[in-house]
């Protein structure tokens, strides 16, 4: 991807301060105009925003030095022009909105270069990691700085034809296709990005070349944290920042259908990497569970035991409950009790005893073959029918819980884990007729 880059660099590039001041400035001052858009609550407080909070838990400051942000109105040539004599305030606000755009991808493509060629390029950083650290720890964010210069360079070029804008969301929706294929992978390589930083916290070696490229000037007391996670705080940036110019325009502007289709086409990239993350979670979550499961008791009837790990299988609900049993003796009958941990796939159902940290499986099932009824209103006891288990025959249990709404939490969510089940194959039949 490198030779296609454009050979002439940004204009604003080194005049904008590190995207960390912007970020902090941006996200800290209040907004001249509340937003109309509802779905603008808090972008990061997504499941792959979640990640980047994690991450983001530094003594990171923000540097008063080179902290100013250029506006539109400080641009020489709109000075010179006499737009701002005649503009209304609201045209004002509208061509600050969008050369926001402008200034705040400078500013972030400044970040971005110092994570490339200050970090990720380091021989000294470079040769106190293996291949593997080094690709989790960068991923592709060469190609994410990439996508930005691009991305820059089209903006200042349309600001170069003519001073006053007229549209930018149509350069906006021309690069998605570009922003996708770089964000979404990145993004969700950040959980990974995570583990990678703590396990490096206990490399001396690393962390003593780390400490000493973290206090170069260029830095400006900026962490390599901070650096990391700059690519999930732009693509969400930039669907607020088109949110702000589409309130600013009236209903009857030709160009404002344009910005809504960019800010959805942002949103759709947001989402991707969001879903791409909760999946990555999950498999992980699977893995995890998958090395304690014990399927001693059930391999007797299979050939292998269950294969856990799927990109469409992931775990509802877990928890421990009373598996209750009828005992009769020469001298009295009664109920006895034993624990049994439970298991809620998507679409199947695990019974287990639990050992310490291990669980021993003692049944399973497609969650399309159970059954769970209260057997009377208000009780703690509920009976669960596997209509065919892994050996393919009926298995009852009757199960106790610590109170009624732990009894009757479980007999919903497993009434519509089955319901949804049955939906889906509902669906994947009529398909195939189709």
């Amino acid at each position: 991807m490198s030779e296609l880059l454009p050979k002439r660099e940004s204009k604003y590039i080194k005049t904008q301060p590190l995207y960390q001041n912007y970020w902090f400035q941006s996200t800290h001052r209040t907004p001249a105009k509340p937003t109309q858009d509802a779905s603008v609550v808090d972008v990061t407080l997504s499941l792959a925003g979640f990640v980047v909070s994690s991450i983001l838990n530094t003594s990171s400051q923000v540097s008063r030095k080179d902290s100013s942000f250029m506006l539109w109105r400080d641009v020489p040539e709109v000075k010179k022009s006499g737009l701002l004599e005649v503009l209304t305030t609201q045209e004002h606000q509208h061509q600050e909105a969008m050369f926001e755009v402008i200034t705040s991808e400078a500013s972030y493509l400044r970040s971005l270069t110092v994570a490339v060629n200050h970090f990720s390029k380091s021989p000294e950083l470079l040769d106190t990691l293996t291949p593997t650290e080094r690709h989790t720890l960068f991923s592709n964010i060469l190609e994410v700085k990439e996508a930005s210069e691009r991305f820059l360079l089209d903006l200042e070029e349309r600001l170069e034809e003519n001073i006053f804008f007229r549209d930018i969301s149509d350069i906006v929706l021309r690069h998605c296709i570009d922003f996708r294929r770089v964000y979404v992978p990145y993004v969700t390589n950040q959980m990974y990005q995570e583990k990678m930083l703590q396990q490096l916290a206990l490399n001396d070696e690393f962390m003593q070349v780390l400490k000493k490229l973290e206090v170069k000037p260029l830095c400006q007391r900026q962490p390599l944290k901070s650096f990391l996670i700059l690519p999930f705080q732009r693509i969400t940036r930039m669907k607020i920042l088109l949110l702000n110019i589409l309130t600013l325009m009236s209903p009857e502007c030709p160009m404002l259908e344009s910005v809504r289709r960019a800010a959805e086409a942002i949103e759709e990239i947001v989402h991707a990497c969001n879903e791409n993350v909760k999946m990555m979670r999950q498999i992980e979550e699977l893995v995890s569970l998958e090395k304690r499961l014990e399927f001693i008791n059930t391999k007797v009837f299979m050939s292998k035991s269950l294969p856990l790990i799927s990109q469409t299988r992931f775990l509802v609900k877990e928890g421990e409950l009373n598996e209750i049993s009828m005992t009769e003796s020469r001298h009295k009958t009664g109920n006895t009790t034993k624990p049994i941990y439970l298991h809620l796939f998507n679409d199947f159902l695990l019974l287990s005893r639990r050992e310490e940290d291990r669980f021993s499986v003692v049944d399973y099932a497609r969650i399309s073959r159970v059954t769970i009824d209260c057997l009377e209103a208000k009780s703690l006891v509920f009976h669960l029918w596997l209509s065919e288990n892994h050996k393919g025959t009926v298995r009852n249990f009757v199960l106790g819980a610590e109170n009624e709404s732990e009894a009757q939490e479980w007999v919903d969510v497993i009434g519509a884990q089955r319901a949804g089940s049955e939906s889906r194959n509902k669906r994947m039949l009529r398909d195939a007729k189709h």
